[in-house]
C-alpha cells in the first residue's frame, strides 16, 4: 500500500482506525480506534489504596498511567505485574492524601524476589537526607510518617519475562527506602 502525505490537517467525522495486515491470510485486524473525541485525560484511582485499611493488591498493565491515591492509615501493599515483556513502557503513580501513620508503610514489590530491581531516584522533600540513587533491591517502601503530597512513579524499562528493571522516582518526606 502506498503512503500519502497530507500538506493540511486530516478531517473525519467518523474516526481513524490503526490497522495491520495479516502477510499470510491478508486479514485485517484493527489495532486501535479513534474517536472523534478522544480522551486524554489520566485516570485517577480513588479507591483501591485510598481507604483507611491494611490493602494489598496486585497492578496489572491495563492499570498503566494510572494517578493511584493512597491513605496511610494502614499498611499499603502494591505488588507490581507478574513479570512479562509486555510491561516495558508500563507507568504509574501513586499521591499521598493521608500522611502515612505512626507504624505504618506502604510498599512497592517487584515480582520474582531477587530477580528484580529498581533504579530508584529518591528525594526528601525537606531537604533534610538530601537525594539518593539506590539500585539494589526489589522492595521500594515510603517510610511512616511519609506526608500528604509524597509522590512516586514507576516506569517499567525493561523485561525479559525472567527478571525486570523498574525506574521510580520519589519525592517523600522522610526519604523512601529500597531493599
Amino acid at each position: 500500500m502506498a503512503n500519502t502525505t497530507f500538506s493540511g490537517p486530516v478531517r473525519s467525522e467518523n474516526g481513524f482506525q490503526s490497522i495491520t495486515q495479516n502477510a499470510t491470510t491478508g486479514a485485517i485486524t484493527v489495532e486501535a480506534t479513534y474517536d472523534a473525541r478522544p480522551n486524554f485525560r489520566q485516570t485517577v484511582d480513588t479507591s483501591t489504596l485510598n481507604v483507611a485499611t491494611a490493602v494489598t493488591t496486585t497492578l496489572t498493565t491495563a492499570q498503566s498511567g494510572t494517578l493511584f491515591s493512597i491513605d496511610g492509615t494502614d499498611n499499603k501493599v502494591v505488588n507490581m505485574p507478574a513479570l512479562s515483556t509486555a510491561n516495558v513502557g508500563t507507568t504509574y503513580e501513586f499521591l499521598v492524601t493521608v500522611a502515612l501513620a505512626a507504624g505504618k508503610t506502604a510498599t512497592f514489590v517487584l515480582p520474582g524476589a531477587g530477580v528484580s530491581n529498581w533504579y530508584a531516584a529518591l528525594a526528601d522533600a525537606d531537604g533534610a537526607a538530601g537525594y539518593v540513587f539506590d539500585v539494589a533491591g526489589d522492595t521500594l517502601t515510603l517510610v511512616a510518617t511519609t506526608a500528604v503530597g509524597s509522590r512516586v512513579k514507576l516506569v517499567c524499562v525493561s523485561d525479559n519475562g525472567t527478571n525486570s528493571t523498574w525506574q521510580a522516582d520519589v519525592i517523600s518526606s522522610p526519604i523512601a527506602t529500597v531493599a
